[in-house]
């Protein structure tokens, strides 16, 4: 249980760091500004900075004095003291938790692939007339078309396949679909790192939004290197290209997704034990018959 100078002290902390990471986004906001880049993460994850801003402690952790997270959902309280209510959270979200725990496990018992260089974003314009951000392609249309044939397209990642052109689809090395999703995610995927911090969102409040923050920070820093290594002009955000058309971007890019493999690694166990407490803490026995 936490006093309510503990429990405001580590508030008012977590507001502090969100309000930090936010800012840029909330400032364009304001002035009604977009960027191709850092957006993604509000966009694509729909949150607001608003709710990255609510402290919650996670399962198993009681709030002494605390009437406004009793008002929150998936809150409880007794006597004074507020938690979350794992059981009835785990009732309403138990294969979410599931499912959540299975992709994470087996996507950390699975040898890590550096060999895709980011080509999801190349195949994503492959041959098309169109492109999926307003920016010029660093390589012109035909360029880019070059890349994606010169190079194998390796990706495992269903969310980043589903998007590919109708021409660059039959080039990638697997035929990608949901269900198979949990038997083909790997640690070295940018966007399954990412994606750490989307399973994160949906486990809200029952995770601790510490490590909320903190996926969303790994996916901040990799969402930049995913668009830095795209066929995009990104030089108007202050990133400089990493062109993997070449040896040199190539080992670039390997070296900097074995960084962020080594880093998503930890969270993802956090992430596990997460999981794991709103499991034993939200399961009630049956009674015996």
């Amino acid at each position: 249980m936490l006093s309510p100078d503990q429990w405001r002290s580590l508030a008012d902390a977590h507001q502090r760091r969100a309000d930090a990471l936010t800012s840029a986004r909330r400032e364009r906001v304001g002035k009604g500004e977009g960027h191709a880049v850092d957006d993604f993460l509000y966009e694509y994850y729909p949150t607001r900075p608003a709710q990255l801003r609510r402290w919650h402690p996670g399962v198993g952790v009681e709030l002494a004095d605390a009437p406004e997270h009793a008002g929150w959902r998936w809150y409880g309280s007794d006597g004074g003291v507020t938690s979350v209510d794992a059981v009835a959270f785990w009732a309403a979200r138990g294969a979410t938790v599931d499912f959540v725990t299975g992709l994470v496990a087996s996507t950390l018992s699975r040898r890590t692939q550096l060999g895709c260089f980011g080509l999801h974003e190349w195949a994503m314009v492959y041959r098309d007339g169109e492109t999926r951000h307003e920016l010029p392609l660093r390589l012109g249309a035909a360029g880019t078309d070059e890349v994606v044939a010169a190079n194998d397209v390796v990706c495992t990642h269903f969310d980043a396949y589903r998007f590919f052109t109708d021409n660059a689809v039959p080039l990638n090395a697997h035929a990608l679909t949901r269900e198979d999703q949990p038997a083909m995610e790997q640690p070295g995927c940018l966007h399954a790192t990412m994606d750490l911090y989307k399973w994160c969102v949906k486990l809200t409040p029952a995770v601790p939004s510490a490590l909320t923050l903190d996926c969303f920070e790994l996916a901040a820093e990799v969402r930049r290197l995913d668009m830095a290594a795209s066929p995009y002009d990104v030089s108007g955000f202050g990133l400089e290209a990493v062109r993997i058309e070449t040896p040199e971007g190539k080992r670039e890019y390997a070296a900097r997704q074995r960084e962020f493999t080594a880093r998503g690694e930890v969270l993802r166990r956090r992430l596990l034990d997460a999981c794991e407490a709103i499991r034993v803490a939200g399961r009630v026995e049956e009674p015996a018959r």
